[in-house]
Formats: structure tokens, C-alpha cells, sequence
């Protein structure tokens, strides 16, 4: 896409960098066109007239004269009964094609919308769209067309054809030559763009007097591209950044179709326009004075459209101060806020964005106290949300992993390191930070919405970006898509659709691809968070700045992109930066060292996807998506180049990028000048942390990743990798305790199973849950609790910090004092609140008598073992804090205490069953295995060992008992490939057997 104008050629300073991008002048039709052109119209018309010529003169009327009767079945079939039937299957594929044809013809004449489906009609349909577009595109092109067929001829005369912006992607119907014609163009665009707007300068320079009345239509789309106000203000007013005043002479006027401007990014063919008195360009009306060069209509058209306006040719620039502040933007648009009661509503029920603010804002004192977290993940509850189900994953994998290389019952890793310093103080700010309540209503909203458009035959409506403001969900479209789905509603226009917290609440879960995986968050306006959707934007984004505050939001993104809850598959290819990214999704994110290897690669991909799309019959990757292989097709691509490309690259990205959006693939670009070739939407981003794009009028706060805290993210995660080599001994739970009869606790806590506190009294009947909770807490985290993070798990949607430092202090009181007089909860160095070792948990007894018989005495005297491993699986009462209170606890979602627990139990019950089968007593590790199994059903090792056992016992009936009901536990599933393989060894005979059985 071509650059602005120059300053130099306009004669004005520069400006913001941010602008709608030029147009892809028109290539010349060659001799091959032409030709391609008449072949188009001949097998048009040897379809559309000469197969129903013949018909009716060679065949004639293939249906029977009278009426339908018994008889007819007994007739003698012949030749000409087959004739007849034939006959009628091709008058029906003639009236489906002629169908085909009507409807790609008005898609390619409007330029607006796709076109519609025609039932069962794919080839023919992608037939004619081809054979239409070789007409179209020749001689009377989709661009010399007025909106509609009832207007044909009625252009101004004379008029040489603007150039159309990409600042809508508004497709077309005309997509198999037009798709490589933009990517061919782009380049001679960008090289000849500085000429072509000197030239419009220097040829209007004495076509018009600086006092008329001038007047201007809005051009019909070229293919995808569309005019634009910054596109109108370049050619006849010198400056793009002119727009503003266009726009103000002309909103909330009536226009000949009876709608009106209300958004400068909104404007439609055949609209008129008044223009600035200074305006110059051949493509003007001036009022009167040249009224005769266009037809009596559109001359009617202006002249009633002159009357609307108060006629003050200066109303333009005298606003031009006000438009600074105007909300109407290009492309993105502020959602209009909700109602005070539904906003108080929508507060009530929301844990998300707010009340993570509220949490934040709260504790801003504490920050002064050594209880300061990183700011930007604070900040960007999504991106923290997806970080931490992404580490909890990471870890839980660890684990398993950990558990099915264990050998002789030793695991080589119990815990998942416990982070210290940088990494610590990031992972707590996660914990304060996400919003995972928000993720899961987002994701649901999105798919809901894909889904219910699929059962309405509805393609998904392109979408620039997802606002979420005061719990609600804002959509903002492309372009009008008509109402959507309920419980989805309008939004402040015909471009956005809304849908309220409360609705979203009630969606479940679906069976359908992610409509949306490219929306990303850039960053909050007032209460509104921005998510910018990369693959839907008609070119390259830009973004400007310093080569650190760029990094900040690079790694930003490619952290959410890589990490979030709302998408599936995806690849995200990182240039000049993010090597150290990829441990967060090593499936999702690839670095590429270089430019040159991103070009050779997006060239393959490009090409790839253009076949596959075309071979599908799909105009985009949306409406793929809502076809039968949304799972496995049509996954985005996102590019992240934070190296400035050089001016040759430039150019050849912008080729790759002309037809980007269409294909489901989108650039995130770096540059130091801000001006970039092909940049459809050009942002920058300032020291102060502010993301500016002034055409598109935002001024965000920017969400960040900065290098410090992109590190201890990496480094989280590095720590948890299930493939990382262990360079040191097993890693032994993060705190023993003394199991000794000297080391009785004073303070002793049952957490396995029903929730039990011993030497304590009971708190005030109010406040007794809520102390039992944060007691709890810390006793899962014996390293510390950062006091943001124990107020953010207790209060979800927020407290202030002297609420949280209240509960704090009541819970110090209730712990009370060892016989030294030290206190049993404490802070430490850091802030963190910490318990003493008098006060113990069962679960810290149950890990110490693991560990001791393991690793400690236990190694050497098998007595000491077997008593302690006895000791351990007694403490087994149940799961995890069973029986807790509904609402509370939401907290454990984030542990992976509810992986760790089971897989402890499982370890304890075979190290004890291999403890007894080594005297051969086969009865006691059946009820050592079985007792283990009430706590870990699921672990496939302690089935593998039970058959085992019971094997040994050279019980037959009993063994088969046993396989009979692991095959009912199974279920539909069957059982796991080794659990058949270990039955196969030990009863041959167990598929018959189970089915005696049953």
C-alpha cells in the first residue's frame, strides 16, 4: 500500500504517522485481458442463452402434457424417457447457474458484502464468480460501476478514478484475478505514490476557484478497496490529516439513500459530500458551475444535499480544534457506555478487569511498605490469566512425567521449584492479576456467537477489535453484518455487537472452533480494555518507538498470543526478537533469525493458502471456519517483526500483506520513523507507557511485558519444563517436619479430607470461614504469601488495604504466640507472610513421612520403611479439603496441589505394596494398593500393581473380577493399550472372561 504524500509536495509539517493506507492503482489491462474478457463473455452467453435455446428447439417440453396417473408406471421405459429425465436435470442446472450468475454479478456491481450462497452450488458458483470477474475486471470494471444495477450510467462524466483506501475490508465477489492483482500492484504503488499525489495537485491547481461550492461522490469499491475520508482529503485537499474537516461539514447530514455520516470510517458509494472552498481535484462538482458535466439526477442529489448544509465553507476548519476530542475514529471506535443501572449490574457480578484494579489500586500503599508486585502484569489481567493456566499445565505435565519415570517408587521430582527473587515477586503478581473468570466468558461469548452463527447458515462477520468495558463484551465489525444472534444485541450502531456480563454468563461450553484466535490486548482507554484482532486488519500494523518501549509490547503480545484461553490452534513467528519466548508454548510460538527466512517462508504460505481457500470454495478463513473442517483448517498466522525491514523488504511485505487479512494471516511490524510501506494501521508507542494511533483515535494505556519481568516469566517456566535434565539430587518437599514424639505441634491442621483445625478455638462464627481459608493458604505455601496475593485469593473482585491488613491482624492474633513469645505468623525479608514451624498441616507430615522412608532412614532399614509408609497412607482420609464451603476456594484452581495430592498417595500405596510383596505377602499390598486407589482412582500404575498383586495370589475367579471391573471403569473409552498388554500377560483369557462376567 502506498505512503502519504510528502510534506514537501503538500507544503505542511508532518504529522501523526498514523494514517488509512493508499490505494493499489489500477493495472493496465493487457491484450491477454481482453481476451480473457470476450472468451467470458461468449461461455456467459453460450450458458446463460444458448443452452436454453437448444433445449427448447432441439428437445422441446420434457415434462408430460397431462396429468400424472397410475399408468405411467407400468409404460415401457425408452430412449426418449431418459432423454426427458436428462432434459430436466439440465434445465435445473441451467436455472442454478443463471441463479449463480445473478448473485455474483450484483456482488461484483454493489462491491459491498459476499456474495450470497447459492443451495448445493459450489463448482458452479466458483465457476461463475471466475467468468464474471474476467468480464469486470475488463473495460467496465467492479470500480466504474455506481452502487447499484438501477444507477448504471450515471457517473460523473469526465471523472478520473480515485484511488481506494484498504480501510475497510469489505469483500468483494470478485476474488480470483483481483487476489493476485493487489499482491502484483503493491509495489508499483508504493514507488509511485509521491508522483501521483503531486500530479493531482499540480492538474487541480486551476480547475476550480477557492470560493465555490464543491461537492464530491463517493466512489463505488474497487475490489477491496474502499474510499475514505483520509483518502478524499490527500487527493483534493494536499493532507491527508485533513479528513477531520470533511467530516464535520457533512455529519449527521442526510444522504440520497437516506442514511447518514455519523463515523468518519463509515462512508458509501453514492454518498455526496460537501468539500472545503480550497478543495482541488477533477473528481469535484462545482455547484453550479459544472453542474451540466453530470446527469439531471446526481444533479438533483447535490442540490438537495447543498440545502442540508448551513453553506459556511470555513465550518470545517473552525471545527478543526474540536476534532481533535472527537471520538469518531477510521477504524476503531470507543463502545458508547452501558446505563448506570445495568453498569451497577454488570459490577455486581464481575471478578475480571475491575475488580482486579480495584484490587491493585487498593494495595498502592502497600507498594511504599516492600509490598510493590510488577506493575504491567498488575495490569493485564488476561495476559496474566493465560500465563498462569499455561505454568499450571507446564507443571502438572512435569509431574505426570515425573511420576511415569519413576523407578522403585522414588519420583524424581515431588515439587515444582519454588521461585525466589524476580521470579517469585512475577509469579505472585500473576496470581494477584488474573482474571481466568474473564477468559472463560470471553472464550464462551466467542464460540456461543460462532456457533449460533453456523446454525443459522450465517458466515462470521469480520471484526476489528473486542472491547471489554464494565463487564461487557463490544465487537466491532468490519461493517454492518445485520442483527446478531441472541443474546447478542446492536451495539451503539450497525458496526458493533454487544453482549451484556449477565448473558455471557450463561453460555456453555460448545463444540466449535475458535471464531476469533488473533484478538490479542494492546491496552485500556477510561474502562474499556482494547483487543486488537491481527488478523482481521487489511495490511500491516506499525509500531513506532523506541527500540526498548517496542520490545515491551512486542513480548507483550507474543506472551498473550502464545498463552490465551480464547484460541486454538495458531503459530506466531517472532523476528528480531522472542528467542527466549518460546518455552511459554514451544507448539505455538518459532523464531526466525532473519527477515530473508520470513520472506521465503510467508511466500510458500501465502501461495499455499490462496490454493487451499480457492480449492474450498471459501472467500476467507471465516467462512472456513464454520465448515465441517473448522479444527483442522484455516488456523491464523501472526508475524511479529520487531527488526525495521529495509525499503526493499518493506515493499515486498507489503505485497505479502495486500491480501493478508483475507488468508487469515497478520504482521505486527516494528519501526523507528513510523513510516512504514503498506501500513494500514500505524501505532506508536511512548516513553510514558502510551499507545498512540491518532487516525484511529486512541490513546491507549499500553500493556507491556518489560525485559526484567519477560525474563522471570521465562524463567517460571523454564523451572517447570517437564524436559529440563536434573542436575542434582531428588528435590525434597520445601519444608520436613519433626515426626518425632519431640516435634508434637502446637497448632495442627487436617487438610486431607474434611477440614479439621487441632489447638486453636474456634474464630467468631462470621469470620470463621474466612480465617480457616487464609490459614489454609498458607499452609500450601509454607515459602510465604505475599499479602496482595492472600487478599486477591480471599477477595476476588477487590478489598482495600485496610480491610486486608484487618484480616491479617486477626489472624495473627488467633495463631497467637509460641512459648518463646515469637509470633506464628510473621513477615519475612520480602514482605511475604510466613507460618512458624509449630504450626503444621498433615499434609506436611504426610510429604515428611514419604521423604523420610524414601530417602532418609528409611533407606537403610526396611522396618523403619514399612512403619512409616504405614503411618503415611493412615493420614489418607479423603481429597483435598473435602467438604468445603460452595463459593470459597476459588484459589485452588491455580495450585496443582489437586495433581500433586494423588500422585503422592499413589507413590506412598506402591512403595508400601512393593514393601510387602518383596516377604511375598500379597494381602497386605492389595490392601496397601487398595487403600491408595481411594485417594488416586485414576493412576494407572496402582491398577498395573493391583493385577500384579492379586496375580501373584493365584486366584483366577479373583483376577477376573478385577479385569471386569477395570473394563466397566472404563467405559466407552476402553482400556489404556498397557493396562490390555499387562492383562494379555496375566489372563490370556480375559475378553471372554469379562463377558461371562457381565
Amino acid at each position: 500500500m502506498a505512503r502519504r504524500t510528502t510534506s514537501s509536495s503538500t507544503g505542511s509539517s508532518p504529522g501523526p504517522r498514523n494514517r488509512t493506507p493508499q490505494p493499489l492503482p489500477r493495472r493496465r489491462r493487457s491484450f491477454g485481458d481482453f481476451v480473457k474478457a470476450f472468451f467470458a463473455f461468449v461461455a456467459l452467453l453460450v450458458l446463460l442463452v444458448g443452452v436454453p435455446g437448444a433445449l427448447a428447439t432441439q428437445i422441446g417440453w420434457p415434462l408430460p402434457s397431462g396429468t400424472p396417473s397410475l399408468s405411467w408406471l407400468q409404460q415401457e421405459i425408452t430412449v426418449g424417457t431418459f432423454i426427458n429425465v436428462l432434459t430436466v436435470v439440465v434445465w435445473f442446472a441451467w436455472a442454478q447457474f443463471t441463479a449463480c450468475v445473478l448473485v455474483e454479478m450484483k456482488a461484483a456491481l454493489s462491491g459491498v458484502g459476499l456474495p450470497n450462497r447459492v443451495p448445493g452450488a459450489g463448482p458452479s458458483q466458483l465457476l461463475a464468480r471466475q467468468l464474471v470477474a474476467a468480464l469486470l475486471l475488463v473495460g467496465a470494471t467492479a470500480a466504474s460501476f455506481t452502487p447499484g444495477l438501477s444507477q448504471l450510467g450515471q457517473q460523473l462524466e469526465g471523472n478520473q478514478r480515485p484511488a481506494a483506501a484498504a480501510a475497510q475490508q469489505t469483500p468483494g465477489g470478485l476474488l480470483g484475478q483481483q487476489q493476485e492483482q493487489s499482491a502484483s500492484s503493491a509495489a508499483a504503488a508504493l514507488a509511485e505514490q509521491a508522483a501521483n499525489a503531486a500530479s493531482h495537485a499540480a492538474d487541480s491547481g486551476s480547475t476550480a476557484k477557492g470560493d465555490d461550492t464543491k461537492f464530491y461522490r463517493i466512489q463505488p469499491p474497487e475490489g477491496r478497496h474502499h474510499d475514505s475520508l483520509w483518502e478524499i482529503a490527500e487527493r483534493h485537499l494536499g493532507d491527508g490529516r485533513r479528513y477531520k474537516e470533511i467530516y464535520q461539514l457533512n455529519k449527521d447530514r442526510e444522504q440520497p439513500d437516506g442514511s447518514k455520516l455519523s463515523e468518519a470510517s463509515l462512508i458509501r458509494p453514492g454518498w455526496i459530500l460537501e468539500m472545503p472552498g480550497d478543495a482541488r481535484g477533477g473528481d469535484l462538482v462545482e455547484m453550479p458551475d459544472e453542474a451540466p458535466k453530470v446527469s439531471e439526477e446526481v444533479q438533483q442529489q447535490i442540490s438537495d444535499y447543498a440545502r442540508t448544509g448551513g453553506g459556511d465553507q470555513q465550518q470545517g476548519a473552525d471545527r478543526q480544534g474540536e476534532g481533535a476530542g472527537d471520538r469518531d475514529t477510521t477504524q476503531i471506535t470507543i463502545p458508547e457506555q452501558r446505563p448506570s443501572g445495568s453498569y451497577e449490574q454488570g459490577q455486581q457480578g464481575q471478578q475480571g478487569q475491575q475488580g482486579q484494579e480495584h484490587a491493585s489500586s487498593g494495595a498502592e500503599a502497600g507498594d511504599e511498605s516492600g509490598f510493590g508486585l510488577p506493575q504491567a502484569l498488575l495490569g493485564a489481567p488476561l495476559l496474566a490469566a493465560g500465563l498462569l493456566g499455561a505454568l499450571g499445565r507446564r507443571r502438572r505435565q512435569a509431574l505426570w512425567q515425573s511420576a511415569l519415570g519413576a523407578v522403585g517408587g522414588r519420583r524424581g521430582m515431588m515439587e515444582p521449584p519454588t521461585p525466589t527473587g524476580a521470579a517469585a515477586d512475577v509469579q505472585d503478581a500473576l496470581l494477584v492479576g488474573a482474571d481466568p473468570e474473564g477468559v472463560q466468558l470471553l472464550d464462551r461469548s466467542l464460540r456461543g456467537l460462532a456457533a449460533s452463527l453456523a446454525e443459522e447458515s450465517r458466515p462470521l462477520p469480520t471484526v476489528y477489535a473486542a472491547w471489554m468495558s464494565n463487564g461487557d463484551l463490544h465487537l466491532q465489525l468490519a461493517q454492518p453484518a445485520g442483527r446478531p444472534p441472541a443474546p447478542w444485541q446492536l451495539g451503539q450502531d450497525q458496526t458493533f455487537w454487544m453482549l451484556a456480563r449477565d448473558d455471557a454468563e450463561r453460555y456453555e461450553e460448545v463444540d466449535t472452533a475458535a471464531p476469533y484466535p488473533g484478538l490479542v490486548s494492546l491496552g485500556t482507554m477510561d474502562d474499556s480494555r482494547l483487543l486488537l484482532n491481527l488478523e482481521s486488519v487489511p495490511g500491516i500494523v506499525s509500531l513506532s518507538g523506541s527500540e526498548q518501549d517496542r520490545a515491551g509490547v512486542f513480548a507483550s503480545v507474543a506472551a498473550e498470543l502464545a498463552t490465551n484461553g480464547w484460541s486454538d490452534r495458531m503459530t506466531i513467528t517472532l523476528v528480531g526478537f522472542g528467542q527466549d519466548l518460546t518455552p511459554l508454548a514451544p507448539n505455538r510460538l518459532r523464531h526466525l533469525d532473519d527477515i530473508e527466512a520470513l520472506m521465503e517462508t510467508m511466500e510458500a504460505e501465502t501461495r499455499q493458502r490462496r490454493g487451499a481457500l480457492g480449492a474450498a470454495g471459501h472467500d476467507s478463513v471465516l467462512t472456513g471456519r464454520t465448515g465441517p473442517a473448522q479444527h483442522t483448517r484455516w488456523a491464523p498466522h501472526l508475524v511479529l517483526l520487531a527488526a525495521e525491514p529495509s525499503a526493499d523488504d518493506a515493499v515486498k511485505l507489503a505485497e505479502l500483506a495486500a491480501d493478508a487479512s483475507r488468508l487469515g494471516i497478520g504482521y505486527l511490524v516494528g519501526t523507528e520513523s513510523g513510516d512504514l510501506p503498506g501500513a494500514a494501521w500505524e501505532m506508536e508507542i511512548t516513553s510514558e507507557g502510551k499507545l498512540l494511533a491518532p487516525l484511529l483515535g486512541l490513546e491507549l494505556d499500553a500493556q507491556l511485558l518489560p525485559v526484567a519481568q519477560q525474563r522471570a516469566v521465562v524463567e517460571l517456566f523454564v523451572e517447570a519444563d517437564p524436559e529440563r535434565e536434573e542436575t542434582g539430587p531428588s528435590s525434597a518437599p520445601p519444608f520436613l517436619v519433626d515426626i518425632s514424639e519431640q516435634g508434637r505441634p502446637a497448632v495442627y491442621a487436617r487438610l486431607v479430607g474434611p477440614y479439621e483445625i487441632i489447638g486453636l478455638d474456634t474464630p467468631d462464627g462470621e469470620r470463621s470461614p474466612l480465617m480457616h481459608e487464609a490459614l489454609a493458604l498458607l499452609l500450601l505455601h509454607r515459602e510465604g504469601v505475599h499479602p496482595r496475593v492472600l487478599s486477591s485469593a480471599l477477595w476476588p473482585r477487590g478489598v482495600t488495604e485496610d480491610v486486608r491488613d484487618a484480616l491479617v491482624e486477626r489472624l495473627r492474633d488467633w495463631l497467637g504466640k509460641d512459648s518463646d513469645g515469637t509470633p506464628r505468623l510473621a513477615a519475612d525479608a520480602t514482605g511475604r507472610l510466613t507460618l512458624a514451624k509449630s504450626v503444621v498441616s498433615d499434609l506436611d507430615v504426610l510429604r515428611s513421612l514419604y521423604h523420610e522412608a524414601t530417602q532418609g532412614r528409611g533407606v537403610n532399614s526396611r522396618a523403619v520403611r514399612g512403619r512409616l509408609l504405614t503411618d503415611a497412607l493412615v493420614l489418607v482420609r479423603g481429597p483435598l479439603l473435602a467438604e468445603r464451603p460452595a463459593g470459597r476456594y476459588g484459589w485452588l484452581t491455580h495450585e496443582i496441589i489437586d495433581a500433586q495430592l494423588p500422585l503422592l498417595v499413589a507413590d506412598i500405596g506402591l512403595a508400601l505394596s512393593a514393601f510387602h510383596l518383596e516377604k511375598d505377602r500379597a494381602e497386605k499390598a492389595i490392601e496397601a494398593l487398595t487403600a491408595a486407589l481411594g485417594s488416586a482412582p485414576g493412576d494407572e500404575r496402582l491398577w498395573h500393581e493391583l493385577l500384579r498383586a492379586t496375580h501373584s495370589t493365584g486366584d483366577d475367579d479373583r483376577l477376573k473380577r478385577l479385569a471386569a471391573d477395570l473394563v466397566s471403569r472404563s467405559g466407552a473409552r476402553g482400556l489404556p493399550p498397557r493396562t490390555e498388554a499387562l492383562l494379555d500377560e496375566l489372563l490370556p483369557t480375559w475378553r471372554s472372561a469379562v463377558v461371562a462376567a457381565g
